[in-house]
């Protein structure tokens, strides 16, 4: 057998193996939303409302433990801090759309995310929900609408979540505003928060760390630490295909973990004019995964996994 053909069958069986699921994806739907787990064990809940958005909570990562903070969906802990209410576990938004907040719970002017309809929730080798979802202004006009993707995979190291929205503009022009405050967001368990200092670490795909990760373009942004007593990351991943790439990442020390393609000014302390504008009719498409992972970025193998996922 010529050597070539044996290394490119060692590197595809490796890449295979990688991304083998452990068990099948289950997916149930219950009351409002959907609930999906790897074999019997959960994984994560798809919730159609959340105050003003739908949200993903709780998430288990692969050993069991739960890897986004429960505030404010579940309260009584007093290791959780409760600030940023509207930064609930996972979730897309954005902080100015022709003017209104869709980031916030307590704007003044605020928008809400409103579930619409469930197209395909869907189990197998891979879990499927798709949902569609209406972009409310305070007095109930529908500025955009939106299709979500959301593929679940586990393997015996990792579960991962593929997060594919394509955006609508329903109104005449729909303006995305170039501000920090959004827009593909986690929060992460309270004990990973770097600024916690039990070993938490924010790692950016072109190498910086913690609070200098803040506003910078990358194509991955791992953010791992301490979850009962082990080390674990939660990395995303910005696909090659998705607008704004390589994203803005509005990630804190604090615990915000977010990507945020549309404020380029804003990170930079510019007052430029760079807001996208989508005229009716016209689509947004953004694409994340998101990798659940032991370790940090090395140990997880963040960088291969980013390579993989840039490929499909």
């Amino acid at each position: 057998m010529p050597r070539l053909f044996v290394i490119a069958s060692f590197v595809l069986a490796s890449a295979a193996s990688r991304i083998a699921p452990a068990a099948e994806i289950a997916v149930e739907k219950v009351d409002g939303g959907v609930e999906i787990k790897v074999g019997d064990q959960p994984f994560t809940t798809y919730l159609f409302q959340s105050k003003v958005k739908p949200i993903l909570w709780p998430i288990i990562g692969p050993t069991g433990k739960e890897m986004t903070r429960a505030w404010p969906m579940r309260t009584g802990n007093p290791d959780e801090k409760t600030d940023h209410p509207h930064q609930r576990s996972f979730w897309f938004t954005h902080g100015e759309v022709n003017g209104i907040d869709f980031w916030a719970e307590t704007a003044k002017v605020q928008g809400q995310i409103v579930h619409k309809e469930l197209v395909k929730a869907e189990g197998g080798p891979t879990g499927t929900v798709v949902t569609k979802n209406d972009w409310l202004s305070p007095d109930g006009e529908k500025i955009l609408s939106d299709i979500r993707t959301l593929r679940f995979g586990a393997s015996d190291k990792e579960r991962w979540i593929d997060f594919d929205i394509t955006l609508t503009a329903e109104a005449d022009e729909v303006k995305f505003g170039d501000t920090k405050e959004g827009s593909f967001g986690l929060r992460i368990a309270e004990s990973m928060r770097t600024d916690r200092k039990l070993g938490g670490k924010i790692v950016t795909s072109t190498g910086f760390e913690d609070d200098k990760a803040w506003g910078q373009r990358a194509s991955w942004v791992d953010y791992h630490g301490p979850v009962e007593g082990e080390q674990l990351g939660i990395a995303i991943l910005n696909h090659p295909s998705s607008f704004g790439y390589p994203t803005h990442w509005h990630v804190r020390t604090y615990g915000l973990f977010a990507a945020n393609p549309f404020g380029a000014g804003d990170f930079r302390g510019e007052k430029v004019e760079t807001a996208h504008v989508l005229k009716k009719g016209e689509t947004l498409p953004l694409r994340y995964r998101v990798l659940f992972h032991a370790g940090n970025e090395e140990s997880g193998q963040v960088a291969k996994a980013f390579e993989a996922y840039s490929q499909q």
